[in-house]
């Protein structure tokens, strides 16, 4: 094999990217600048723009030890990429990448494919041979800084040429379609890479702050013992609740159940678990998105648990996302803890042994959070037990742009269905203890695209997100029927995940500062 200069290595491998892992980013531009006219000029000027960017970047990092490492690199991760954009059209975001990061063995495997071995396949591996068995002409010190300053800036005056060339175009593509650039691949991952890296190497200079140092109960009036289960749903979009006018019966038993109160128009902070939880729980309020900042104070469980109310997280999902470092915490992914696992342990399992916990605090008000697995995609077949099968057909595969919107919708609509089931059990044990007063809050993480638009799954950046990522379930119950009617009456208001807090604050009769009366649904 001929031996070439480590530029020409390097133009090769950036074209290669261009042609064969940016179809998707394309396919959106071409979306907004149909190829036709003077389109097609500025599609084809946009392509050298980002082919010169490409350029420019691996000449920036490579050398003589280091150009062949990098370019693998960049092939694997454009390898990645273009899958999860092509498949499900996700944006490759620091969010989404710490997303992934949290994400457990089994999770990540339901998101396997052979389709993701064949991007694998053809977009790195086969690349990567081609980059390690071409010899390169080694050159002296100087000539190969001479070669390299050539190379970058011919880039730059390549870019700086077109992008002045077409000016009104390329101001329209940055201002008013911004999203666009989300789909250049390799450059936006690498960009978030580098800055979730940053993130977590370099945290913001922030100190944990304690809050809630005047958190007491008030104790007057208040009797019995106050009861509360608050369940953490799970990527549930709040249209898809038959209770909020959806067409298929997805909340027969909550529909069945007296003093059930759903709230169709609830908003999420984020668009990932590993966003949503943290701040949901945080006085942050919008702030709250900023996981490192939502992380590096109280929360409203330690609020309560400073207060003296017995705080338990149970978790069939990844984990508490950091909420409940300072409570009791079980993990039910295993069935160690969980007695009700098949193809995947069971958000039932988590209620097992619940009455046994309740017994055993004599004392002290309670509070049980349950994080569940859900509505978890891709794999959505897999979130509930074969019962549960109503809707048909459904989507049997991992491969979500492979079945019909309607297959997919159905089966995503019978793990809502489990949930039904999963909420209805989780009041029956509730009533069982009218000893005290007793409540339940469910409110999912977020929502999930169903293939609305090509977009599956969730995580987009909220700037972009479809609301059917932000549109989240929540139900309330109560054995009050006085307190159910009443909220009744204002359920149909818009809320968010920034109520939450104040709400749980308002059941457990906690004096504080951080308590805002307007928050709390429950005494407006």
């Amino acid at each position: 094999m001929k031996a070439i200069s480590e530029t020409k290595l390097i133009i090769i491998i950036s074209l290669f990217l261009l042609i064969f892992a940016n179809f998707t980013f394309f396919n959106k531009v071409t979306d907004v600048y149909p190829l036709t006219g003077f389109n097609i000029l500025f599609v084809g000027a946009l392509s050298i723009v980002l082919l010169s960017v490409m350029i420019l970047i691996l000449t920036m990092f490579s050398s003589r030890h280091t150009t062949k490492p990098i370019l693998v690199l960049f092939t694997a991760i454009s390898a990645f990429s273009a899958y999860f954009m092509y498949t499900y059209n996700v944006v490759i975001d620091d969010g989404m990448i710490d997303n992934a990061l949290q994400t457990n063995m089994n999770e990540s495997l339901d998101l396997f494919s052979w389709q993701l071995v064949g991007f694998v396949l053809f977009l790195s591996v086969l690349p990567s041979i081609y980059i390690y068995k071409q010899p390169i002409i080694v050159k002296t010190f100087k000539h190969t800084v001479k070669s390299r300053l050539i190379t970058g800036v011919a880039s730059i005056a390549v870019i700086v040429i077109i992008i002045l060339s077409f000016g009104s175009y390329f101001a329209s593509f940055f201002r008013e379609h911004k999203p666009l650039r989300f789909y250049t691949n390799p450059t936006f991952p690498i960009y978030n890479m580098g800055k979730f890296i940053g993130i977590n190497l370099f945290p913001k200079n922030t100190t944990y702050t304690k809050l809630g140092l005047d958190a007491r109960i008030d104790n007057s009036g208040k009797s019995p013992r106050e009861l509360v289960i608050l369940v953490v749903g799970e990527s549930a979009r709040g249209d898809h609740f038959s209770l909020n006018g959806y067409n298929k019966e997805t909340n027969p038993k909550l529909k069945s159940e007296s003093n059930v109160v759903s709230f169709p128009t609830v908003e999420s902070c984020g668009t990932s678990t590993a966003v949503s939880v943290p701040c949901m729980f945080s006085f942050l309020g919008e702030k709250g998105n900023d996981k490192e900042l939502a992380n590096s104070q109280d929360n409203v469980l330690d609020v309560l648990k400073r207060a003296g109310v017995n705080v338990l997280w149970r978790d069939n999902n990844s984990d508490s996302k950091g909420v409940a470092l300072n409570v009791e915490y079980q993990d039910y992914k295993t069935n160690a803890t969980n007695t009700m696992c098949d193809v995947e342990c069971r958000d039932k399992g988590m209620i097992v042994g619940l009455q046994k916990y309740i017994d055993s605090k004599k004392s002290g008000d309670i509070l049980i959070v349950l994080h569940q697995m859900g509505n978890h995609g891709p794999a959505y077949s897999k979130r509930y037990p074969a019962e549960y099968e109503k809707f048909k057909p459904t989507c049997k595969t991992n491969q979500l742009e492979q079945c019909s919107k309607e297959e997919v919708s159905n089966a995503y609509d019978n793990a809502l269905l489990y949930t039904d089931s999963f909420l209805r059990d989780t009041i029956d044990l509730l009533k069982k203890n009218n000893n005290f007063d007793t409540k339940m809050v469910y409110m999912s993480d977020h929502g999930e695209s169903l293939g609305e638009a090509g977009v599956y799954l969730h995580g987009m950046p909220k700037i972009i997100a479809p609301q059917a990522q932000t549109h989240v379930g929540m139900v309330f119950w109560s054995a009050d029927k006085n307190l159910t009617g009443k909220i009744m009456e204002i359920a149909k208001e818009n809320y968010s995940h920034f109520n939450l807090p104040h709400m749980l604050l308002g059941m457990f009769h906690i004096n504080t500062e951080l308590y805002n009366k307007s928050l709390d649904i429950l005494k407006k």
